[in-house]
């Protein structure tokens, strides 16, 4: 299993908790990739939104882009999988961004390429909002651009959305950065399979994040394309006893009515005990990062992440809170045991 941690870019994960002691700063940013290089983790994600989508839209994000650039040059193993919005970038200018962060970092940088959910957000930024199927379309020529010029000396590509004449990239990627993406739609499976590397996951059981594995690896043999690898978010806590961890469970999801974006939540909650319940600790913690259950001892833990493993599961995209003292418990007792 590899391990690799979502870069706090929002200020924290918990819609619940105002202040998690985790600021959407550069100089927390830094410090928390440097000191998880040194523990063991192999990767970051840095997610891409301009507004604060945990938080509420008025707190402080940080930019996705610059902050993977100057991680770039601060960090010396740490692979950084940097999110980017095929409609908040024109492809050729983020295939020449992208090599260049690349080369910074010695070749580290790999793409997760999320086909735009908010629309609110694209309108506030004057951009295009494509409709669901749309989206897909525009990410399969986004993705044929970047890879083209990447790949090629010079590159041309007449598309729907995008015309490149003779176009250049130079320098290249010191290797081509692995293309990661997620989606659970038709639409979206088939284009992951057909143009990615790798698929990426929210939270789940085991038993269904072994199912999406089987599903992807067979539309992938179906191409006759080589294997991909798989990722998956949860949420995490290790605690020295399974009561302890429990309690931190429920801190994390008591609804707050002063929290932003509750006002619409008990619209939102409907149905069964079940389903509330469920619905309530997605509300709090984002990614269905609670539903893996890493929550326990670390022995719990370790067996929850080996059955993962076993599934065919390849990489652990953690978020945890407040996440440098809670990422250090989480290397010394699970990675590193």
């Amino acid at each position: 299993m590899r391990y690799g941690f979502w870069t706090p870019v929002f200020g924290g994960w918990l819609r619940n908790i105002a202040d998690e002691g985790m600021a959407a700063t550069w100089d927390y940013t830094r410090a928390l990739c440097q000191r998880a290089e040194q523990i063991g983790y192999d990767l970051t994600l840095v997610a891409e939104l301009n507004l604060n989508d945990i938080k509420g839209i008025e707190q402080p994000a940080l930019d996705a882009w610059s902050t993977a650039a100057a991680l770039a040059a601060v960090t010396t193993r740490l692979e950084l999988m940097v999110a980017v919005r095929p409609n908040f970038h024109h492809p050729a200018l983020l295939a020449k961004q992208g090599a260049n962060i690349d080369q910074i970092s010695g070749g580290r940088l790999s793409l997760n390429v999320v086909s735009s959910w908010w629309a609110k957000e694209a309108v506030s930024y004057g951009l295009t909002f494509d409709e669901h199927d749309d989206r897909y379309g525009r990410t399969a020529e986004w993705l044929d651009v970047v890879d083209g010029l990447w790949r090629q000396p010079t590159f041309s590509y007449a598309g729907e959305r995008y015309r490149l004449e003779e176009a250049i990239c130079a320098p290249k990627p010191v290797r081509k950065p692995p293309i990661w993406a997620g989606g659970e739609s038709e639409a979206a499976k088939t284009m992951i399979a057909a143009k990615c590397d790798a698929y990426v996951m929210h939270g789940d059981e085991v038993e269904v994040i072994a199912g999406k594995i089987g599903d992807m690896k067979a539309r992938r043999a179906a191409l006759g394309l080589t294997p991909m690898a798989f990722g998956m978010a949860a949420y995490a806590i290790v605690r020295e006893t399974e009561a302890a961890a429990r309690l931190e469970v429920e801190r994390i999801t008591t609804l707050n009515p002063a929290a932003p974006g509750f006002a619409n939540f008990d619209q939102w909650v409907s149905g069964t005990q079940l389903e509330r319940e469920l619905k309530i600790q997605e509300y709090s913690v984002s990614n269905r990062g609670l539903r893996p259950r890493l929550v326990g001892t670390a022995a719990q833990v370790r067996d929850r992440v080996a059955a993962y493993e076993a599934a065919g599961l390849d990489l652990l995209l953690l978020q945890m809170s407040p996440q440098y003292e809670e990422m250090d418990r989480f290397a010394a007792e699970v990675i590193n045991r």
